[in-house]
């Protein structure tokens, strides 16, 4: 077969996060919505039709929920690459990029965001 890439991706996963810089937002938690793509090693060779050989959806789900629980963060740029230094830091990603976009800022826009991508 020839070379595969494989790219999986989280889209639009929409969340509560206590974020932002101004008196209003501080404390009262927004909706952002994340979306993570990851690129895996074409160099892994053929995988088994099983979970444990494949990169977990489950995971980036459970690492963004984890990581914005109780916590606040001042800027999305903190939270994109947080979120983007744990995803890439697994075992056969070779990229990732991670968007994260703050929904009700504007009424006129659908969001307003920061989208960062690292490479191994």
């Amino acid at each position: 077969m020839a070379d595969v890439t494989t790219k999986l991706f989280l889209e639009e996963f929409e969340v509560m996060v206590d974020i932002g810089i101004h008196d209003f937002e501080i404390n009262n938690p927004q909706r952002v919505c994340i979306s993570v793509e990851v690129l895996l090693d074409p160099n892994a060779g053929d995988r088994p039709d099983e979970i444990g050989s494949t990169f977990d959806y489950d995971f980036i789900r459970l690492e963004i929920k984890n990581l914005i629980s109780n916590r606040r963060f001042n800027l999305q740029e903190t939270l994109c690459r947080l979120i983007l230094e744990k995803i890439i830091e697994q075992h056969g990603v070779t990229e990732a990029t991670v968007t994260t976009k703050k929904l009700d800022v504007y009424p006129d826009c659908n969001g307003v965001g920061v989208k960062m991508t690292s490479k191994k």
